[in-house]
């Protein structure tokens, strides 16, 4: 069951923005365009971005929200390519969302409910793989230790305990959350210094150390087609190791810490 407000005089209706970044993944990106055509047709903006050269197989104006295409000269990172699209974003809830997720119903409804707590910046869906298991997208804040045991094969485990009802995780993943426009702001956006991995933990702690609150929803969820480059491809691995020792090196990890730029 969807919740509905009724906006008052002189108020302004909810608008998501909607920030979609493709490398290559067009044909995944026309498979979420269609579900948001079936479930959230009205109430949100999509911002598009081409961070290659590639062909859409969709027309962005066939749709019942507005879309728009940015198409880079030169590919850019994760934070860079979100940060450059809320800039252009019209919505008071900014999504970041990935092409290879899929949305089943309207997962927005439940997480703009979190969100209209002004002690909460960010809030995120349950996350499962298309198997139907629940993904690891919510977690501690990692550690040196806690990464050194994942670098030596200690077994995965689940951090939080996942009901019915929202928990208050450290971090939640960048594949889909929802971020109120005046919290992202407030906390300067993504680090663009993270081209790709760690931006998200990095942005949750900011926000934490802000002040924000961090939600993950169980009441909706969304399904991830992951692929993990980072285990095939040199290049993904070096990245990710980059941006795992810029975070460990980072003075922004915990709350009562100075935040440095």
């Amino acid at each position: 069951m969807t919740a509905s407000r009724n906006v008052g005089v002189g108020e302004v209706p909810d608008l998501v923005s909607v920030s979609i970044v493709s490398h290559g993944h067009a044909e995944l990106a026309a498979r979420l365009f269609d579900d948001l055509r079936v479930h959230k047709p009205k109430g949100i903006e999509v911002i598009l971005t081409l961070n290659i050269d590639e062909a859409l197989p969709f027309d962005p104006d066939s749709f019942p929200f507005p879309v728009r295409t940015i198409r880079n000269a030169t590919p850019r990172g994760f934070a860079a390519n979100h940060n450059a699209a809320f800039e252009l974003s019209r919505g008071n809830f900014f999504c970041v969302l990935n092409p290879d997720i899929r949305v089943p119903a309207d997962p927005f409804w439940a997480l703009v409910g979190e969100l209209r707590n002004p002690a909460v910046g960010a809030a995120a869906p349950l996350i499962l793989d298309p198997d139907g298991a629940i993904e690891d997208s919510a977690r501690p804040f990692p550690t040196l230790s806690s990464l050194v045991a994942k670098a030596l094969g200690a077994e995965p485990q689940r951090y939080y305990e996942i009901g019915e009802e929202s928990i208050s995780p450290d971090w939640v993943g960048g594949m889909f959350m929802l971020l109120r426009r005046e919290a992202f702001a407030a906390v300067g956006g993504f680090d663009a210094r993270y081209y790709l991995y760690y931006e998200d933990v990095d942005l949750c702690a900011r926000l934490r150390l802000a002040g924000y609150d961090i939600r993950l929803v169980p009441r909706v969820s969304a399904v991830h087609l992951a692929r993990r480059q980072s285990r095939r491809d040199i290049k993904y691995l070096v990245w990710h190791l980059r941006s795992m020792i810029r975070y460990i090196l980072s003075r922004r990890r915990k709350p009562g810490k100075d935040v440095v730029r």
